[in-house]
């Protein structure tokens, strides 16, 4: 799950994407993508409706998500082959 802002800048890194790409991608506004990085190593404070559309952007250039206890980051799963 997408929850912090260093979360989503190391994830869109991971991908490859710019702030534009992915807002663009995700359907929201490039200001959107700023503020939710903006929130550093806090929680995310955009709607649930926003951060979903941001997730499942990342999600479809392979980014998987993680969250376990207080460690939260992402990985980039290689699609098979």
């Amino acid at each position: 799950m997408l929850v912090t802002g260093n979360q989503l800048k190391a994830a869109r890194a991971l991908a490859g994407m710019d702030q534009r790409s992915l807002a663009d991608a995700a359907g929201v506004a490039v200001n959107t993508v700023r503020g939710m990085e903006s929130a550093g190593c806090n929680e995310i404070t955009s709607s649930a409706p926003t951060v979903r559309k941001v997730q499942r952007a990342l999600e479809t250039a392979h980014v998987e998500f993680i969250c376990e206890g207080n460690a939260v980051g992402a990985i980039l799963k290689m699609p098979a082959s």
